[in-house]
This record gives C-alpha cells, structure tokens and sequence, in this order.
C-alpha cells in the first residue's frame, strides 16, 4: 500500500479520517493507519515523542535534582552558588524542555481551544503554560509580587523544575501509550503475515516460475510444495494432502484435501504436492476480507461509549472550573504564600484530570477483543456487536448445515417386491440428478458409489415442497412426500410404519413409484456434527435458550432434538417463515442470536438481535450477519459468548478505573484534604499519575489477548 492510499484515523473517534499523519481536532491523539500493515514500518509519531522524551528527560533531570537540593537541602549546595544562580540555571535547562519538548502539546492545546473541542491537551497546555509563565514573571520582575512572597535576597521562588518534569512526564506516557497501541493492532499484523510472499505458477507449457502474489490471476495454475503456504483461494486439480487451517479457523486439526476440494490462501500444506486452480486473488480472498472485516470492527464504536462520550464532553470545562475555584480558593483562604499555592493547586488539578483514560477505556478492549476473535476464527463485524452479544439468552439455529454436516446421506433404501433395486436406484438418481433439492445431491452420490449409469429425464417437472416428476425410459417416475404421491393417488398407506420408523431415527424419507405404482422409501441422514452436542451444552451452562428450526417434518426434527437435548423445536418451517419465529420469539422478550449458512437464512439473521453465519455458507449469508465463524460449528458461539463477556468486563474496569482515578484525583490535587490531613499534590506528582493512568487502561486492555475461549 503506497502512503497516498493510506487512510489515518483517530481510535477514540473514528469519524475522523485524513489521508496523512495528523493529530485528532477532537481530542488530540495522534491518527494511527485505518490497516495495518504485515511488516513492522516505521512509526513516525513514537519516533517524534520518543526523540522529544529522550532529549528531555537528560534535560530535565539535572533540574529536578538541583531543585529539590535547593528546596529540601540548600546546605548542600557549593557556597559559592547563590539562590539566584539556581533560578537561572534551571530556566536555562528548562525552557529548551518545555518550549521544544513540550511544543506539541501546546499546539494541540491552541487547536483545542480554537475548535473548542476541549481536551487532554487543553490542560496540559493551560497547566503548564501556567505554572512556566508564572515562573519567567518570578524570575524576571520579582519586585511586582507581595513582599511576603519574596525571600531575604528579593527572590520569588520558581516553578520551571514542575514544568520540565510535567513535560517530561507527559512525553514518557505518550511514548507508553504509542507503544501499547502498537500491540493492539497485533492480531491484523499476525493474519497479514500468514500471506506467503511469492507462490509457483505453472504456464501453459508446463513451466514453472515463481512470482509474487500480487502478479497472480484468477485461474491460474499454481503448484504448492509440502510445507509451504496456499498463496489464494481456489480449487484442487491435482494431487493430495492435509492441510493446516488452523490459522484461520482457529482449530489444530488437518484436513485432507484432493481433487476439486477448495483451498483457502494462507493455510499450511503439511505433506503432499498439490496443484490449484486461483479463484479468488488480491482483496477477494478469504484472509483479505478477515483482515478488512477486523479493521471495521476495530473502528466501530459500541453503544457503552457514548456514556464515556457524554462525560467527556462536559469533563473538561467542569476541570477548568475546578481549577479556577482551587486557584480562588487557596488565593481567598489558604496559607501565604497565597498565590504560590493557588498556583500550584490549579495546576495540578488541571494536569491530573487529563481525560484521557476516560476516552480510551472502550476502543481499546474493543480493538484487543476483536483481534482476539479473528485470531480464533471469529470474524465480529462491528463494537455494538460484541456489546449486544454478552446480552443474548436465546439461540435460534437452523438444522441443516449448521447442526448438522449438512451432507445427507442415503442410509437406506427399502424396495418394494417385484421392484430391482439397482433399477430403483438409478431412475432415483437419474430424475434427482436434474433437481435441485437440497437432499437430491444424497441419493445422486450414492448411485455414484454404486457405479451406476444415469440414464436421459424427459418431461422433468417440480413441483416446489411437494417433489419431482419424470420420464425415464418410457415410464412415469414420482419422487416426493408421502403427501404428493397420496396426490396422484398413489397408494403410500402400507410403508407409514417403516417411515416413521426412520424419522424416528432422524432421517429423511423419500418417497417413489413408477408408473403410478409405489416403489420404495429412500432414507436420508445428515449426521450431526460431533461439535454441536457439546456446544449445545456448554450454551445451555451458559443460560442459553436453543431453539431448532428444521423444513422437516415434526418426528425427524424432534429426533435430532432429543440427541442434542435441544429446548425448543419449530419443525416444517418454509424459509420465509424463519424471520416470523424470530420475531414471535423477540416479542416474548428474548434477546435473539440466530445461527445459519444458507441464502435463505439471510432474513432470518438479519431480523436477529445478533446474526451468526457459519462461515461454510454462502456470502449473502455472511453479509447478512453480525458474526462470522470462519470454522462453520456451534463451538465458535461459545467462544463468542465467553469473549464478549470478557470484553465488556474489561471495558467496565476500565471506565471503573478512569471515574475513579479522577473522582478522586481532582479533590487531592485542589487540596481538599490539607486542612485535615495535610495532604497537598506536587503537579509533578500529578503528571506522573495523569500519563499512567492512559497506560495502566491499555495494559488491561491488552490483558484480553490471552483471554481463555
């Protein structure tokens, strides 16, 4: 990505987009890339505070030190240092700290105030500049100050030791937070190196040659070495092997993949040579739209902000005010030198109550948390997502594809006397080879098994929920419900008993004749995936409500139920009727997650409070979705769950650790606690307190990163 395609954004306020490095007019923080990137470039705004920290805190430590002798030990001094002396030297080595060091925050600190989007900044700025400007006055016009604030030699004693240090200070807890908010863009890094480099096309010759991912096209041959990485999406031509998907579904086992399996780019080939066919490239593949779909995630704003939003706004201004009532307050009622401590309290009250923590306590676990996710094989779309799902306490899951592999199988196949089998089964497979039913696909493959032939339809009609008719050598072939066949007065009374002997053991049943005459039962099975009865139980330990939805017939639906010890069954529901539970669900007061992987499921999902596709299904699903799990089973709900809860405990904590931090810190710093305790904040102390607070906030934050799900 070129620096003109780059896009910066500010993480507290993602409307904020500039196409260069820049600081937020709203609250000041430097803009960060809207992507990362897979290597590790250069950040230029850590080089720029790290450069101002270090150049300062050599400058500014040898003022503290002489400071502190001057005021706790004076004796220690050379006699032939006077108090004058010290003053000029401390100005000297402070002002390069506090004009140079500090400079940027005194720009943001203008900008603030001209836009009048008060923030961090506006306190650093009106609080140092204070405590600086105040100083120079001393150093400079002493004489203008109350005799009882000047010393023996005429002095006035200076601040330039407070400033420095505060500037300082501030600097190391931006080179803190720079360095913390580095690491929360780590799972985008982690996925974008799972792309190799370079990958082997084969050309039409049968020449090899290796390129780099970016010359590669749709449909071209590439050839991929034991242990090397799927460089795109695509298909199986030739050869076989176990492949490593961990590192985008999230699970450890291999897969065995051959002829005409599909591929996804960035996945591991363990130990056989395989040659593919490039379907999807460049931002089409699969690890692109994981890594675009983080991004937005990342810069979504959940609904538990706008309450740190509301306080900010108001934070400010009331942090003004409170340190001009401590200025008047210690200037009106305090000890001499009056205006030597209003000064100090005003300044330290500003310099504490620095917003900041505040204002980062959500993003930042919003960030670690869906990176977390994507690293798992979760893909979450947006923050109010996250938020939405801690909340939910009903599951709506459809059946097929989802609870089960969503692979049927013919598992039996009852022929009826003076009728052949292989005959049966191959006009079965012929008329089922033209439909499209989702259960069509079952009894095609098992007449491929059997090495049969499949033989010309003629006249093929469906008849939409009912079944398919057609002419196969000359005779009329039915396949359909029990229903569609008493239709055409086709006799089906005599096999009811060894149909609903298969539902019972949740299959499917077909049923057929030929030439009007009733001919076999074809049984059905999609078996369950092993992952969904422990899912289902783990959810229901949760507090979790399953609902199925199953187009089956009631005993089928209820029989896959019973396996799973699922709640609640809607069985014989259309598509379109899917989205009409939901709702009829939410009504009754539940907060709805709705999981699914087919087209019409897309209504469904999106009528849900949170929709979840299985990520084996198709895209519109996915679209329709506010989740994603990449692995397509039940078990990456649980994991939804366990780390929503997990992120929205840690952002509480944090807006917990940031209300706190100031409700108390202001009362300290204006000195309340003086006339009782004795207690009266240093602005250095101050400083130091303010820069750590934003760091502790992102550290928490990053503590998500190792979450258990």
């Amino acid at each position: 990505m070129s620096i003109e395609d780059k896009k910066y954004t500010c993480p507290m306020h993602p409307e904020i987009i500039e196409n260069h490095p820049a600081s937020c007019p709203k609250c000041g923080m430097a803009l960060e890339p809207m992507v990362a990137v897979a290597n590790d470039e250069e950040n230029d705004e850590l080089n720029y505070m790290s450069k101002r920290f270090w150049i300062s805190i050599v400058l500014a430590l040898p003022v503290f030190v002489v400071a502190m002798i001057s005021d706790l030990v004076p004796e220690y001094l050379p006699q032939s240092v006077t108090m004058k002396n010290v003053q000029w030297f401390l100005f000297i080595l402070a002002s390069p700290v506090v004009v140079w060091g500090g400079w940027p925050f005194f720009v943001r600190g203008y900008n603030s105030i001209k836009t009048w989007n008060l923030n961090m900044f506006t306190l650093i700025a009106i609080g140092v500049g204070a405590a600086y400007m105040y100083s120079l006055v001393a150093l400079f016009l002493p004489e203008v100050f109350p005799p009882l604030m000047q010393t023996k030699e005429g002095l006035v004693h200076v601040y330039f030791e407070a400033a420095a240090v505060i500037i300082t200070l501030v600097l190391l807890g931006q080179v803190l937070e720079l360095r913390a908010r580095s690491k929360t863009n780590s799972a985008i890094k982690t996925l974008l190196n799972l792309a190799p480099k370079q990958a082997h096309r084969i050309d039409n010759d049968g020449n090899e040659e290796n390129i780099s991912l970016e010359l590669i096209h749709v449909g071209d041959k590439l050839r991929i070495k034991p242990g090397e990485k799927i460089p795109v999406d695509g298909v199986v031509v030739e050869g076989q092997s176990n492949i490593d998907e961990s590192m985008i579904t999230g699970e450890p086992m291999l897969i065995s993949k051959t002829k005409d399996d599909s591929l996804i780019g960035a996945t591991l080939n363990k130990n056989g040579t395989l040659v593919m066919v490039a379907q999807r490239v460049g931002s089409d593949t699969m690890l692109s739209q994981i890594v675009h779909m983080v991004a937005q995630a990342q810069r979504s704003r959940a609904p538990i902000q706008k309450l740190a939003d509301t306080v900010a706004s108001y934070f400010v201004p009331a942090v003004v005010i409170s340190a001009i009532l401590a200025f008047l307050g210690w200037f009106i009622f305090g000890p001499e030198p009056r205006l030597a401590y209003a000064i100090v309290a005003a300044v330290a009250v500003l310099i504490i109550a620095c917003p900041c923590a505040l204002g980062l306590a959500t993003p930042i676990s919003i960030m670690v948390g869906t990176g977390r996710a994507a690293l798992s094989g979760i893909l979450i779309k947006d923050a109010k997502t996250l938020e939405t799902m801690e909340k939910i306490n009903t599951l709506v899951v459809d059946k097929t594809g989802t609870l089960t592999e969503g692979k049927p199988k013919v598992t039996t196949l009852n022929v009826e006397d003076g009728f052949d089998e292989k005959d049966v089964l191959k006009y079965a497979a012929s008329l089922e080879q033209v439909s499209e039913h989702p259960l069509a696909e079952a009894v095609v493959e098992h007449a491929k098994e059997s090495d049969l032939d499949f033989l010309h339809v003629d006249n093929f009609e469906a008849i939409i929920g009912k079944g398919i008719t057609g002419e196969i050598e000359n005779k009329k072939i039915v396949l359909g419900s029990e229903s569609f066949l008493d239709s055409l007065n086709i006799s089906t009374k005599d096999t009811s008993q060894k149909a609903d002997a298969l539902r019972k053991e949740g299959k499917g049943v077909i049923f057929m004749a030929i030439d009007s005459k009733f001919s076999a039962i074809i049984g059905i099975e999609d078996p369950i995936k092993l992952t969904s009865i422990e899912a289902i139980k783990e959810l229901k330990a949760e507090g979790i409500k399953v609902v199925m939805l199953s187009g089956d017939n009631k005993t089928t639906a209820n029989a896959v139920a019973r396996k799973l010890d699922i709640d609640e069954v809607y069985a014989n529901i259309m598509p379109d009727a899917k989205a009409k539970v939901i709702k009829q669900l939410q009504d009754g007061g539940a907060i709805v997650a709705m999981a699914g992987d087919g087209i019409n499921d897309a209504p469904a999902l999106a009528q849900a409070d949170i929709g979840i596709a299985m990520g084996t299904g198709t895209d519109v699903a996915i679209e329709s979705a506010g989740v994603t799990l990449i692995k397509g089973d039940l078990l990456g709900i649980v994991k939804v769950l366990k780390l929503s809860h997990a992120t929205m405990k840690n952002i509480k904590q944090n807006l917990f650790f940031a209300f706190v931090y100031n409700s108390v810190g202001i009362p300290i710093a204006a000195g309340v606690f003086y006339p009782f305790f004795g207690i009266l904040l240093s602005p250095v102390i101050a400083a130091a307190a303010m820069s750590f607070s934003s760091v502790s906030v992102i550290v928490n934050a990053l503590r998500l990163k190792n979450v258990k799900i």
